[in-house]
């Protein structure tokens, strides 16, 4: 039986740019370019009026950029998973993304491969986000102002409940290191299901509630 296809929206205000991005994606038959919108408000329209199962979203545009249009499309259907694709590696716009709702952030000179590795990441439930982009994820987090103010993991800093395994700990490595469940099963040769349990038991044993506190942790603690 054949897989349905990843209904996707394009949201960009530069036609040109939407141009490109429709030939890149059209390289995989596992995705279906369903709508596309010029700015936010028509991407709320879209999201409303047909089934999207993942937003390209550009944060810049006029009439609404899509950082308050991401807000909004995770308030109408937070199933559908929203990748922010800009030019801009800018901090503000990163963690504001984030709070808006968006799962993924890549840059627009993203190589064709590695977007379409991460439209499958966070379609599949997955965080991804350009290397360059974690790095400056992980500054904001380890900053202590930012820590103290939002760090959910466990307060102590190197005593965990129950240690790691030597498995969880090459998971974790792979984790920090910005690669999705997919990759990491490929790279360690096991299943994704079984990546899969092994982030949950790592996320239970750092007492964390993501994959992003996870990496973080694992850098404070020196666990990899």
């Amino acid at each position: 039986m054949t897989e349905p296809k990843i209904k996707i929206l394009i949201v960009e205000d530069h036609e040109l740019t939407r141009l490109a991005l429709k030939t890149s994606l059209k390289q995989s038959d596992c995705l279906a370019i369903v709508a596309e919108a010029e700015n936010g408000l028509e991407a709320i329209e879209q999201c409303q009026q047909k089934h999207i199962d993942l937003v390209l979203m550009d944060v810049s545009m006029p009439k609404m950029d899509g950082i308050q249009a991401s807000q909004e499309i995770s308030k109408l259907n937070p199933n559908i998973k929203i990748i922010m694709l800009t030019q801009y590696d800018n901090d503000s716009d990163i963690m504001a993304s984030l709070a808006a709702g968006a799962t993924g952030y890549c840059l627009k000179d993203i190589a064709t491969d590695r977007l379409l590795a991460a439209i499958h990441s966070v379609y599949n439930g997955d965080i991804w986000f350009d290397s360059r982009i974690a790095e400056k994820i992980l500054r904001n987090y380890t900053n202590p102002k930012v820590e103290n103010a939002n760090n959910n993991c466990d307060k102590d800093p190197y005593n965990l409940i129950e240690p790691l395994s030597v498995r969880e700990q090459e998971v974790l490595s792979l984790i920090v290191d910005g690669l999705s469940n997919l990759e990491i099963g490929q790279k360690l040769f096991i299943s994704l299901p079984t990546v899969k349990s092994h982030v949950r038991n790592i996320l239970s044993k750092l007492n964390c509630s993501d994959r992003t506190q996870a990496a973080v942790q694992a850098m404070r603690r020196g666990l990899v």
